[in-house]
């Protein structure tokens, strides 16, 4: 499912109502677990800076490091649709962004991933222009953090939600088959899903968006330092890794 084919079954699926689902991977196991699963969208995040990396945030993501993971998670993906994140500083210009998004394609990518709205309009339609789709990001943007100071809620004044409105419309416009909205106020989201015609994928923006997006370490307890507040886990993987590293530890210190 690429190119034109992927922009429209995912705005069939907004027009009919079908929710939308989406999760990370970063490697082989985790991504083929993934699509067996089901889950519609695998997307190589470069959230992977902290949960992976164990960097402070996503702004020392290396783009060598994303191709790296890239490839990795391509190679247990079948069914499932693989974004892969465009990482910091590789977008800045139009023609940069298309030699990357080329670039993640050639290491098993479907669709790319960049955060802006009307800022990176521009470079949402070079790379779409080149038969490649685009899944926009727009309200907090993990990139940014540093600059912004932390993670906010955004859309809480009227003057914000209209800009991120018009984010929305930029990036539809430009070509995006989607937009992931984080940390987006429930109200604010509910308004893009309504305004525009392709989905919109929420991430802590409450539940009138078209689909959800997690970052799966969150969702499986597998980063136990640090838990979004709106996740709630479905497991907590964490435990269980240390409580099988501590009954390999007791059995083969003879005390089992």
């Amino acid at each position: 499912m690429v190119g034109s084919q992927a922009m429209e079954d995912f705005r069939a699926r907004k027009r009919r109502g079908e929710r939308i689902t989406a999760l990370t991977a970063y490697d082989y196991p985790t991504a083929r677990l993934l699509d067996e699963s089901g889950i519609d969208i695998i997307l190589v995040g470069d959230s992977l800076g902290m949960v992976v990396l164990g960097y402070p945030d996503t702004a020392e993501v290396k783009f060598e490091e994303m191709l790296h993971h890239t490839r990795a998670a391509a190679r247990g993906v079948r069914r499932a649709l693989l974004v892969a994140d465009l990482s910091i500083g590789t977008y800045n210009a139009s023609d940069a962004a298309v030699t990357n998004a080329q670039r993640l394609v050639e290491a098993g990518a479907q669709a790319v991933k960049l955060e802006g709205g009307v800022s990176h309009a521009a470079q949402i339609d070079a790379i779409v222009r080149h038969g490649i789709p685009v899944m926009a990001h727009i309200g907090m943007l993990p990139q940014s953090v540093r600059e912004e100071g932390g993670y906010k809620v955004k859309g809480r004044s009227e003057a914000e939600a209209e800009r991120l409105l018009a984010d929305a419309r930029a990036v539809e416009a430009a070509g995006a088959f989607s937009v992931v909205l984080e940390i987006v106020t429930a109200e604010t989201a509910r308004r893009i899903t309504e305004a525009i015609e392709i989905p919109t994928i929420g991430i802590g923006s409450g539940e009138h968006c078209d689909g959800q997006i997690l970052v799966t370490h969150d969702l499986i307890g597998l980063y136990p330092w640090f838990t979004p507040k709106f996740v709630s886990p479905a497991a907590q993987v964490a435990e269980e890794i240390r409580r099988a590293a501590r009954h390999f530890i007791d059995r083969t210190r003879g005390s089992l």
